[in-house]
């Protein structure tokens, strides 16, 4: 479908050669002054207005106050045969997108359209994406309702409006970068830049440079300057993850960073001000390390303004269900499949599995078992030998003690079972782990159906 445009314009040779030079690859509209020009705005939306300045009764400037007041706002062009830096100036106050003086070159008029439609389709983007991210990383898009981490959410809600440095501790694998998300979506810095930094995957000798920047010739292969994240993330967040793998040289710093709200770039020592907000994440105790001297305690001081602790999955027991069936159905609409569905069998292996890669672990799952199901349910024989294993590696003695003693088939069963689960359901080599043949096997399934991992 081709772009709109409404040419304003109240001289009519202007008004029509525009028209006939831009209606073989556009919608054209015309209007001989500013209210034909409204009433056509209220009946049509436009992608691009094209006015003249000076015209009979209203101005153009008029026809662009109009303009940025629609729901669908077009993109304004001002055209006038009396350009000068004051009326160009004041057309972009009041939101023109360019200015044009007249006679209009139309091959430059064609230039700045493309430009005009392609800047309103990244602003059309931008919208949908900073949608989505809003609902991502609303409190909202955050599954779970223990009260271990409702009581994190509320702290969220707290420091994310503040200009407080927030310190996430907690396991790998516990989301520490989703919250971190929800404190900048959630923060009057929402619109500006979340720039992440994983600080254990860069070397030590490259993650000063990465952080602050550094100046044409600081170092040999320094060919030119280099913007640091912290200016990239300026009047925005910057995210530190695994803040504790940080060598003494950066630490100092990042130290000096949070006393003065500056730094320099390797190689200068002209000092850079931003305004940034600072939010790091750790898995390791930094008040051990501070201890040890292998984390400076003056910068612990500083980063832990506000700490929060992220409980491990296994500490959330009322969320995992919720989470399992979440991601589940969301691999699924991923991957354009059905959804599995989990057997009450499958649902008390994973309730005692320990989980300890966390939430990471569990959408690793969840997308496994839709990706390599082998039905529309997946039971206890159908899951992976080590969930399975880690349960009973951590049943207590009286547990096994208090275990009813086994009928001779039943006793049977659970030995095919895990030697079936062992063998991740190849037959042949679960009949090799019991020491019977693979007919013998397969006789014993036929007998006892609910056995087959592949059903």
């Amino acid at each position: 479908m081709p772009a709109t445009i409404l040419v304003v314009d109240d001289e009519k040779n202007t008004r029509e050669g525009l028209g006939l030079a831009l209606e073989e690859e556009y919608e054209v509209y015309m209007a001989s002054g500013a209210e034909e020009a409204f009433n056509l705005m209220e009946a049509e939306s436009f992608d691009v207005i094209l006015t003249d300045l000076r015209m009979a009764g209203k101005s153009g400037l008029k026809v662009i106050d109009k303009a940025i007041t629609l729901p669908n706002r077009p993109i304004c062009i001002m055209m006038t045969a009396y350009g000068n830096v004051e009326t160009a100036v004041e057309a972009m106050r009041r939101g023109a997108f360019d200015f044009l003086t007249k006679p209009v070159s139309l091959e430059k008029l064609e230039i700045l359209i493309k430009r005009a439609l392609q800047s309103r389709t990244i602003e059309a983007e931008n919208v949908v994406l900073h949608e989505r991210l809003d609902k991502k990383y609303s409190f909202d898009g955050i599954v779970g309702n223990s009260p271990s981490l409702v009581d994190v959410l509320d702290k969220v809600k707290l420091v994310a409006p503040s200009k407080a440095t927030v310190l996430l501790e907690g396991e790998t694998g516990t989301g520490k970068e989703l919250i971190a998300q929800a404190i900048h979506q959630n923060s009057n810095r929402a619109r500006q830049a979340f720039v992440p930094v994983h600080c254990a995957a860069l070397a030590a000798n490259l993650l000063e440079s990465e952080l602050f920047g550094h100046e044409k010739g600081a170092f040999t292969g320094a060919t030119e300057r280099r913007i640091g994240r912290f200016e990239s993330a300026d009047k925005g967040t910057l995210f530190l993850d695994e803040i504790g793998e940080i060598d003494a040289s950066t630490q100092v710093k990042l130290l000096r960073f949070l006393e003065t709200r500056s730094f320099e770039r390797l190689g200068s020592s002209k000092p850079v001000q931003v305004d940034v907000r600072l939010v790091c994440a750790t898995n390791r105790n930094l008040a051990e390390m501070a201890k040890k001297g292998e984390f400076r305690e003056d910068l612990l001081y500083r980063l832990n303004v506000v700490t929060i602790d992220l409980p491990a999955l296994r500490d959330r027991h009322d969320d995992l269900l919720v989470l399992l069936n979440h991601y589940i159905h969301f691999f699924a609409e991923e991957n354009e499949v059905e959804p599995v569905v989990l057997t009450e069998g499958a649902l008390k292996v994973l309730r005692a599995y320990t989980w300890p890669g966390n939430i990471r672990e569990l959408r690793n799952f969840c997308e496994n078992i839709v990706v390599l199901k082998r039905g529309s349910e997946v039971n206890e024989y159908d899951l992976d030998a080590k969930y399975n294993a880690l349960v009973e590696a951590h049943q207590s003695p009286q547990m096994l003690s208090s275990s009813p003693t086994l009928s001779k088939e039943e006793n049977e069963k659970r030995l095919l079972r895990n030697a079936l689960i062992k063998a991740n359901g190849n037959r042949t080599k679960a009949a090799e782990l019991m020491g019977i043949s693979r007919r013998t096997l397969h006789r014993k399934i036929t007998q006892w159906p609910e056995l087959d991992v592949g059903k």
